[in-house]
């Protein structure tokens, strides 16, 4: 028995196009290099969400560090003391802190170093 696929298909290849709405030349039209193109961009999309994620903690770490300098501490001896004293900060609220509020900071850095 002859299968068209018309519906499934059709359905398909809109989803597809969809995805591609906004690339350059050929790649948002065509369907066969835009399957090829929106499948790139999916895996870019994925990875650079984790590249995200490393950076952001990047930035965290030298924010932390330049105000643990400020209050004559390091990073490493900060979160150590952070640790040992069981004081729940994650760097993403320390880091905040450094930045905003650097009163709240040192006092922060004062309790765990004591």
């Amino acid at each position: 028995m002859r299968v068209k696929r018309g519906f499934k298909a059709r359905k398909f290849r809109k989803k597809i196009l969809k995805r591609a709405k906004g690339f350059y030349s050929a790649n948002s039209r065509c369907f066969s290099t835009a399957i090829e193109k929106s499948d790139r961009a999916l895996a870019y999309q994925y990875k650079d969400r984790r590249t995200r994620k490393r950076n952001m903690r990047r930035l965290w770490i030298q924010r932390i560090n330049a105000g643990a300098r400020l209050n004559d501490s390091s990073y490493a001896q900060l979160i150590h003391a952070l640790s040992k004293k069981e004081i729940p900060l994650n760097r993403k609220m320390l880091a905040d802190l450094a930045v905003t509020q650097p009163q709240a900071f040192s006092q922060v850095v004062q309790q765990a170093i004591k």
